[in-house]
């Protein structure tokens, strides 16, 4: 049987939990007499100047009372997120969730379908507002759970409607006017799909979006991305209907600089790519990074500003590197590359590695797995380095999609792996980080 969620895992040496002489093991129950239903009743409840903390430790209850520091942290770190409700699924059903389409037999957690308004507050995460009760409007206006993420798609309320595959999801816009009178800012999304939201219907989404500005900050545009596991009723872009959408946006863009002062409206990297467009300076981005790069806006203009701190590190890795990349991203990394074997002396190879595990028509690097990485490879690479994207090893314990460590490609090529990750790339003066295998 697992750990309750509540459970305290950590205690931060010098908090005001340490303080109080709680222990690892120990199960929160009470602060100031209020049970907390996740970690953000923790987060206020612990924001008073006088905290009563109750917890269980070995079937007892024990209490304390203590005074919290100015900017002294609680210092909890916990089993779980949300201590008394389960996390809330998906009620849609989007013809272009990527869910849907993952490949069968992965870990079981790569087929939940979050839509919890609780994880948009804490990570980020996109949320379409379909499964909200009463209760949960009520809280994030109460305790301004700002800022949200959230899945428009489409603001035409027949549109949303069966892009979603839910009737009740046309109330989007009297939703997000609600959460703006509440004082909550709102970054969306929207994932298009040719012929079914684009064209007017993403005219009328930036019309409409943009009149909330700035409650609404930022709209990411995003071309939809299918898996060999699609539905036949869909397709991708074509290359000439990228450029029709970019522009579309782009338009957009000068407009709302000159009527709101922000381009608002952001097209994720992979339109100008694939359109052959050089992607905007981070000015273009309006500050906005943070909220937007995990939709794959900004990516590729992070990475081109920070090549030089990246190369310094790379200097030393050896004469003959190989460097993985989706098939999307290589042509640009292959220019890079040209010029850093050119002033560093050394033998670059960007390897572009199909992929097959998901079908070649996903082309991003994070999707990318070991297996397909070891058979663009082959078994005996000739490499001082094999030079592998952070990004591929975002599961647990650092594993891949297909549950597979950097060491696997090691143990294979016999080759040095190094996993690169940028430390902070919302930041000017991001760095990198290298993990050898």
């Amino acid at each position: 049987m697992g750990r309750h969620p509540s459970t305290i895992v950590k205690v931060v040496p010098g908090s005001t939990g340490a303080r109080c002489g709680i222990q690892a093991g120990d199960r929160l129950l009470r602060i100031n007499g209020l049970p907390p239903r996740d970690v953000i009743d923790v987060q206020i409840l612990a924001g008073e100047p006088e905290l009563e903390l109750v917890v269980e430790r070995g079937g007892q209850e024990h209490r304390c009372t203590v005074q919290r520091r100015y900017g002294e942290p609680l210092g909890l770190v916990f089993a779980g997120e949300l201590f008394t409700d389960r996390i809330r699924v998906c009620r849609n059903h989007c013809p272009f969730c990527f869910v849907s389409q993952m490949r069968p037999g992965l870990r079981r957690s790569l087929y939940l379908r979050d839509d919890d308004y609780r994880l948009s507050f804490l990570h980020g995460n996109y949320v379409t507002l379909t499964n909200l009760e009463e209760e949960d409007w009520q809280r994030i206006a109460e305790q301004m759970l700002s800022p949200l993420f959230i899945s428009v798609h489409a603001t035409e309320p027949e549109v949303r409607a069966r892009l979603l595959g839910n009737p009740e999801a046309g109330e989007i816009m009297a939703q997000l006017i609600w959460l703006a009178e509440a004082g909550i800012e709102m970054h969306t999304q929207a994932v298009l799909m040719p012929g079914v939201n684009d064209g007017p219907h993403l005219e009328r989404t930036i019309e409409d979006l943009s009149a909330l500005y700035p409650a609404v900050r930022d709209l990411s545009v995003v071309p939809v991305g299918l898996t060999r596991w699609h539905s036949p009723d869909i397709r991708s872009f074509e290359p000439d209907e990228m450029h029709t959408v970019l522009d579309q946006c782009q338009r957009w863009q000068q407009r709302l600089r000159q009527n709101i002062g922000a381009g608002f409206v952001y097209p994720s990297d992979e339109w100008y790519l694939r359109a052959g467009q050089v992607v905007p300076p981070i000015t273009a981005y309006d500050g906005l990074l943070p909220a937007m790069i995990e939709n794959g806006v900004g990516m590729v203009r992070r990475f081109l500003d920070s090549q030089g701190a990246l190369m310094q590190v790379l200097q030393g890795l050896g004469p003959r590197q190989i460097w993985i990349s989706g098939t999307l991203f290589a042509p640009l990394l292959r220019e890079v590359a040209a010029v850093a074997a050119h002033q560093a002396d050394l033998s670059i190879e960007v390897m572009a590695v199909p992929n097959h595990f998901f079908g070649e028509s996903v082309t991003v690097a994070g999707l990318l797995t070991v297996e397909d990485i070891l058979d663009a490879l082959g078994q005996h690479p000739l490499a001082d380095a094999i030079i592998v994207p952070g990004e591929i090893f975002r599961g647990p314990d650092g594993r891949s999609l297909d549950d597979q460590t950097p060491d696997a490609i090691r143990a294979v090529t016999g080759c040095p792996v190094y996993v690169i990750t940028q430390n902070n790339p919302y930041s000017s003066d991001a760095s990198w980080a290298v993990d050898p295998w």
